[in-house]
């Protein structure tokens, strides 16, 4: 064989063997892909015996409320042990990615006792996103009311969402996805799919909501075109909504979803679908919003928080996320409304990592979503 051929050969399968690049229409807002930072923090094992868990939420008293997929609520104690399954919790359709999703506690729940869960609602052989309240009492949750319905309903075990936000103003942001195999009905304002809403805790639906008075559109929708928003929080700060939002093969995208905007799916996107084939018109549309910042390959993203607290030192004022695939703690650095730094931990636990809140410790809590689930405290590595 001559020369030539040789390293002909050497490059073609050097070509073949190479992970897939990362796509770099708008490079200043792709992810640079790091690889996970060892020796910062370490997870301690703070609670086990959990059954693939979706969400927790901090109550007061330092006790952590947890869900689990299959349908139950816990209670961790401050000392990480596991209460019994609580009562009063909705029935859930607990098929595919189906099934008892978030909690939030009310802004009032230190006299309201107020609880939400977000939740995979079936009706015979259809099923929807749906949200619920109830006050939690004694051994389980009391006077419980379905306070939302994604409506229509459909076939189908894929994309519910959903998180719950309080915002400042008191109102509610749920999450929700497209359900999957109806992914072009996110562009219509008929229906709920793919889209995120805003109601009133009791229900009712905001006056001042974009779309309110409309025959073409739910009243609730707060903004459209998303594919699978699985992580959301809301800053502090400017009290502004964050999203984080799966995509397909590639595209996870995070966005501050705003008031009537269109987020194109799927016209448009930074992904491909799974058989490689590509989707929608390309990457910009006039009338529709381009991401903060996107992933591809991607974090498959789930559960997200604003840290403002001390304990970790070089951490304050960042977006943290929880990554599924590969499997990490996603850091991001802000400034001016855009990332300007990107950091991952945790790689090394391989652990698909499902929810992360502040303590009121200042540490962080993550939930890892498998069947033998657990709660990890994130600590400093000290010296």
């Amino acid at each position: 064989m001559r020369p030539s051929s040789l390293i002909l050969l050497v490059a073609i399968v050097g070509t073949a063997c190479a992970r897939p690049a990362a796509r770099a229409d708008r490079p200043e807002i792709a992810s640079p892909q790091p690889e996970s930072t060892e020796g910062v923090v370490r997870a301690e094992t703070y609670a086990t015996g959990l059954v693939h868990p979706w969400a927790l939420a901090f109550m007061p008293d330092g006790r952590l409320l947890v869900t689990e997929r299959p349908g139950r609520l816990r209670i961790v104690g401050t000392d990480g042990t596991l209460s019994a399954p609580l009562t009063g919790v909705p029935t859930v359709s607990a098929v595919g990615q189906g099934g008892l999703l978030d909690v939030a506690i009310d802004p009032a729940f230190a006299t309201d006792r107020l609880v939400y869960l977000s939740f995979a609602e079936p009706d015979g052989d259809l099923v929807g996103t749906a949200v619920a309240r109830g006050t939690l009492g004694a051994s389980g949750l009391e006077n419980v009311t379905v306070i939302y319905r994604q409506r229509p309903k459909v076939k189908g075990n894929g994309h519910f969402g959903s998180r719950l936000v309080f915002a400042k103003d008191g109102t509610l942001f749920i999450t929700q996805g497209e359900r999957q195999n109806y992914r072009d009905r996110a562009q219509d304002l008929r229906q709920g799919l793919g889209k995120f809403m805003r109601i009133n805790p009791d229900g009712s639906i905001p006056a001042d909501n974009p779309f309110v008075g409309r025959d073409d559109a739910q009243p609730g929708i707060w903004s459209y075109g998303h594919r699978n928003g699985q992580a959301a929080a809301l800053d502090p700060v400017t009290g502004q909504l964050w999203t984080v939002e799966h995509g397909a093969r590639g595209g996870d995208e995070l966005n501050h979803p705003e008031r009537g905007r269109n987020y194109g799916w799927p016209v448009i996107t930074y992904g491909r679908d799974y058989s490689g084939a590509s989707i929608g018109i390309g990457t910009a549309k006039e009338g529709m919003e381009q991401p903060v910042y996107y992933w591809d390959p991607v974090i498959a993203p789930s559960g997200m928080t604003f840290y403002t607290g001390d304990a970790i030192p070089g951490w304050k004022g960042s977006i943290l996320i929880g990554s599924m695939t590969p499997g990490a703690l996603v850091r991001l650095e802000l400034r001016d409304g855009r990332v300007v730094k990107e950091e991952r931990y945790l790689g090394d636990l391989r652990e698909r990592i499902r929810d992360v809140q502040q303590g009121p410790d200042g540490f962080v809590y993550v939930v890892t979503d498998n069947p033998n689930g657990r709660v990890l405290r994130v600590r400093p590595v000290t010296p």
